[in-house]
């Protein structure tokens, strides 16, 4: 009798951004999460250059240590280059060889060169299966100002900012518009990274020069005082309706606000479910849908918010790849929904295989 064969599951992270680092982490916990039983992990890192590696896929050697964050290198392993529905290895002993069938890609991917598009394009140009939202739902999400358009449109609440292109500063009549604080940043990026709250205009030249050196399209945005609450969805098994989450209540506590170190190097504490009316609670979940329809996004996303303490609601943005660390809300989300992290893996999989590439 012939065993049948697993399912082999390229996992793809590390990357050009500045997400690279959490991309690594990421990754190491999903390979942790694969049933051996049923899948072959292909673990293929990219330098911060662009190159891609066939890496050792250790999950301990992809964890945060400390202070000191993941990263890989041209030495992390051979050559990989992806053809025409196959992955081929250099080896600079052997030469080319093609790897064993890629049956589905799961690009966990932060940020720039990844999460934005490019890759989804590149795999739907080979053919090859692949977790997440399609090119046109990673590109709109990746970047705020047209996720905060496409969401107006759909009548789902987006606080005040303004869109400030390259050479562009704040007008006076923004600024009076807008208010302090406000909170600067790139238009295209993620993990709070080049991120600036600005009390006093006066910082507000150098927050903008932060925030350009990873994108040259900045905004600004009002600052809303509320809490942060975020939301997981899934798409349906066999490309039905996607599901909401239970809610996570993320809580700051000495830190100013939520970033980049109390994400990943301090931690914060959170809340699920949020403490939330239940109709509060039913309004942050179906704009949750509703962000994911309007973007038209696949697989999974984390939609994040600000509820005011008069029950405002607005959206902050939509993460098409969330981090899927340990301590990431999306897996903890769906933990405590009922969803265990290796089943929300298994069901990202099993649904990117079911939709295929293409049109849909």
């Amino acid at each position: 009798m012939t065993t049948p064969r697993k399912t082999r599951v390229a996992i793809v992270f590390g990357g050009r951004s500045t997400e690279h680092a959490i991309s690594c982490v990421s990754a190491g916990a999903i390979l942790g999460a694969l049933d051996p039983d049923q899948y072959e992990a292909v673990p293929v890192g990219i330098t911060r250059e662009g190159r891609w590696v066939l890496a050792a896929g250790d999950p301990a050697q992809l964890a945060i240590s400390g202070t000191r964050l993941p990263e890989i290198t041209a030495s992390s392993g051979n050559s990989v280059v992806l053809g025409a529905g196959e992955l081929l290895v250099r080896d600079p002993a052997e030469g080319m060889s093609e790897l064993a069938g890629v049956d589905v890609v799961f690009p966990v991917l932060h940020g720039a060169y990844g999460e934005d598009g490019t890759i989804q394009g590149m795999l739907e140009m080979a053919g090859i299966p692949y977790v997440g939202a399609n090119v046109f739902a990673s590109a709109a999400a990746m970047d705020k100002e047209f996720t905060k358009k496409l969401a107006a449109v759909e009548g789902i609440p987006v606080g005040p900012y303004v869109v400030l292109r390259a050479g562009v500063s704040l007008s006076e009549a923004d600024k009076e518009r807008l208010g302090l604080p406000v909170f600067v940043k790139p238009s295209r990026a993620g993990s709070s990274t080049g991120i600036t709250k600005v009390t006093d205009w006066a910082d507000l030249d150098a927050a903008i020069a932060t925030a350009r050196q990873i994108d040259p399209k900045v905004l600004v945005e009002a600052a809303i005082v509320g809490r942060e609450i975020e939301c997981g969805v899934l798409e349906g098994e066999n490309g039905g309706a996607p599901s909401a989450s239970l809610l996570a209540e993320i809580h700051v506590d000495d830190a100013d606000w939520y970033d980049f170190e109390t994400k990943y190097l301090v931690g914060s504490r959170y809340t699920i479910p949020a403490a939330l009316s239940a109709e509060v609670t039913k309004r942050v979940q179906e704009y949750a849908l509703r962000t994911f329809t309007a973007l038209d996004c696949a697989g999974l996303a984390r939609v994040d918010f600000f509820v005011t303490a008069d029950g405002e609601i607005f959206l902050n943005e939509i993460n098409t790849m969330p981090g899927m660390t340990p301590t990431s809300m999306f897996p903890q989300m769906w933990a405590a929904t009922g969803l265990e992290y290796p089943k929300v893996v298994d069901r990202l999989i099993r649904t990117a295989l079911h939709r295929g590439t293409g049109l849909h």
